[in-house]
């Protein structure tokens, strides 16, 4: 049946309007996001399927490639499912705002939502002043990382741009193992040393992995 043939009650744009987000269900607001179906299918009933095959947190977990190999998700849908999820990581973060560092745990607040759930290594550089204040953030690489191509002007330039007197290495491992590589301790000891030269002070490197973490001074 089209979405159009459907009573008012029954379609969750009407339901949306006349009783608020509170009363629908997953699928319906997921419904909303998606706006149409495909051919035999109308869009709750495609949101139903979608929710009980996969469920929303593997959804908004696909990279753009997986959720358009799933029947009836193009590229528009995949782009709003993601758009979707990305907000609701920033609104997560926004809620508990990480302004001051004054331990690795807070750290790991700040970029665990961005980072918990990416499918490859990101390293980025997290900037602070001499009250350890963020002052900036700064993604360097995206892929596996290895100490033999990390380069320390990528790293130190946007510190010194920013006028940064400290920075905190931070990435990821999408394996769920926090625990630091060999190239994960050289990239430190490495980076640690160059920080010296330069004046500024390497305080901390952070291994986010899930929900789990590991720093370079615990």
């Amino acid at each position: 049946m089209k979405i159009k043939d459907l009573p008012d009650s029954s379609k969750p744009r009407e339901r949306f309007l006349k009783y608020g987000p509170e009363v629908l269900s997953d699928s319906e607001l997921f419904a909303i996001i998606l706006r149409t179906g495909v051919v035999g299918e109308n869009v709750v009933d495609m949101s139903n399927r979608l929710i009980k095959e996969y469920t929303l947190e593997k959804l908004f977990d696909c990279s753009l490639k997986e959720l358009q190999s799933i029947k009836g998700i193009g590229p528009s849908k995949a782009m709003q499912v993601l758009a979707m999820a990305e907000l609701g990581k920033r609104y997560s973060q926004a809620r508990k705002p990480v302004k001051k560092i004054t331990k690795a745990e807070d750290v790991f607040d700040y970029f665990h939502e961005r980072l918990k759930d990416k499918k490859q290594e990101e390293f980025w550089v997290l900037m602070l002043n001499t009250q350890n204040n963020i002052i900036g953030e700064e993604l360097i690489s995206k892929g596996i990382l290895d100490a033999s191509i990390i380069h320390p002007r990528e790293i130190f330039k946007p510190a010194i741009k920013n006028s940064a007197s400290k920075i905190i290495l931070v990435h990821n491992h999408p394996s769920g193992d926090c625990f630091p590589s060999g190239d994960d301790l050289k990239i430190t000891k490495k980076l640690a040393g160059f920080g010296n030269n330069f004046g500024i002070n390497v305080v901390d490197h952070i291994i986010i992995a899930g929900n789990n973490w590991w720093n370079w001074k615990g």
